[in-house]
């Protein structure tokens, strides 16, 4: 089995789809989106289960992941890719605005890995974790105190479950560039050809990548070929930050 957070739409839905193709049972977790849940359950059929669950609250993620765990046994993958985000300069942000997007972006890791991993440990098998974090987590930028700083500390989660997870569970972070999905479109208007064009400035591979491109990543990450690698960042954004 493998566990995808934010499953069903963008991002992780080409995760999803990437996954059900290399042989696993998904189980794709999402917080509202009823539509999108249907539409992804419609294309990939019994490959995917579109389970909802708000990854900010403790408890569900709690009972979600038992559940789980009960139906189909500890995860051989789990893609901890969901994510909010609120904008606004920081001296408008609110505490709501600030605890929604770092329960859901940091917290809500925490709590999903920290109910699964016992059983992936007790399991005995070589398992993988995938945070998908963002740019922002090492580059600050206006207006995102909250993603950058959930992000930031994505970044430092992703070394410490390394580290104490380590040897029969990689943990890795996968972190993707301007990616062509709906949420990015619409975030950054681009379907305004000046603004498509002044993100493309930004990229010396000048253009955007398909969610495909990310899930490649994906599926470098947990397969053979990453088997010594733990406790990395795995950048993907066509150069645009060249750490």
């Amino acid at each position: 089995m493998a566990v995808v957070s934010g499953g069903t739409r963008g991002i992780g839905l080409a995760f999803s789809r990437r996954l059900v193709k290399l042989g696993y049972r998904v189980s794709a977790l999402y917080r509202s989106d009823e539509d999108g849940a249907r539409a992804a359950v419609r294309e990939l059929g019994p490959g995917l289960n579109a389970v909802r669950v708000d990854l900010s609250d403790g408890d569900s993620v709690v009972g979600v992941a038992n559940a789980l765990l009960a139906e189909h046994g500890p995860p051989a993958v789990l893609v901890n890719n969901a994510g909010t985000n609120a904008d606004r300069p920081f001296l408008q942000m609110s505490h709501d605005d600030w605890r929604r997007v770092v329960d859901t972006n940091l917290s809500g890791v925490f709590y999903l890995t920290r109910a699964l991993a016992p059983a992936m440990v007790a399991a005995g098998t070589d398992s993988t974790i995938v945070n998908v974090g963002a740019t922002t987590g090492i580059r600050p930028r206006r207006d995102g105190a909250n993603y950058c700083a959930s992000k930031a500390g994505l970044l430092q989660l992703t070394k410490c479950l390394a580290l104490e997870l380590a040897p029969r569970i990689r943990v890795n972070c996968l972190i993707p560039g301007n990616t062509e999905t709906e949420e990015l479109v619409e975030r950054f208007d681009l379907n305004d050809p000046d603004a498509r064009r002044a993100m493309l400035d930004e990229v010396p591979q000048r253009r955007i990548a398909d969610p495909e491109e990310i899930a490649n990543a994906l599926e470098f990450l947990v397969g053979p070929n990453s088997a010594y690698m733990t406790g990395q960042k795995l950048v993907v954004d066509g150069g645009q930050f060249m750490w």
